[in-house]
């Protein structure tokens, strides 16, 4: 990779955002393209905060320069530093590929059995999320398999991992909320947040298989 270029200086950031206010002519490519060269730093600099996701650093790279090039494009020099805006822009198109992946691989696993109740059941999270209109028997069944994993989980996770996992499934009254929402509301990553989540559901799953 090539060493990133030196940052503008206000009044040569200024020069070039100028020169992009006649988009059709050469003179407002070649500003552009001197806005992103100049700014590549700043993009690296938010990407180094997601350095501990699941995802390739180049991968993330490249959509954080997607983010620069939109926040160039749409900057409106009247409300302050360039380098403001487009770290905004940049995380909000990291954050955008990363929630897209995270969706599939959260419908996963909501589904995914974590043991088997007492009658040898199959149990997965997705059992304990209120559901429609039942059948008398059915919500009988319901409310008894509900039961078996509250259960579980007040006696194998501690509090922490009990608010985690209400928070990101909507148990106990929770509101359900993505693993972002739930790090942003604890003061932890992301990521720190879906190893708790994996290490939650091996929990319950370790203490089905055991009952």
């Amino acid at each position: 990779m090539k060493p990133f270029q030196k940052p503008l200086t206000g009044a040569e950031e200024k020069y070039y955002l100028d020169c992009l206010k006649d988009e059709d002519s050469e003179k407002a490519k070649e500003a552009k393209e001197i806005l992103v060269e100049r700014n590549m730093r700043l993009v690296a600099h938010v990407v180094k905060k997601y350095q501990n996701v699941n995802e390739e650093m180049d991968d993330l790279l490249a959509v954080g320069c997607i983010g620069l090039i939109k926040a160039i494009s749409s900057f409106d020099a009247g409300k302050g530093r360039l380098a403001t805006y487009a770290c905004r822009c940049i995380d909000n198109e990291i954050l955008m590929l990363l929630r897209s992946k995270k969706k599939s691989a959260r419908d996963v696993s909501i589904y995914e059995s974590i043991g088997q109740d007492k009658e040898g059941n199959e149990i997965c999270l997705l059992d304990i999320i209120e559901g429609t209109e039942e059948h008398a028997a059915d919500q009988v069944d319901r409310q008894d398999t509900i039961r078996c994993l509250m259960e579980g989980i007040e006696k194998v996770l501690s509090p922490r991992e009990q608010l985690i996992i209400s928070m990101r499934y909507g148990l106990n009254g929770q509101k359900e909320q993505t693993q972002l929402e739930v790090g942003e509301k604890l003061g932890i990553s992301r990521s720190y947040v879906s190893r708790i989540e994996k290490k939650v559901l091996n929990k319950l799953k370790n203490y089905f298989e055991n009952m």
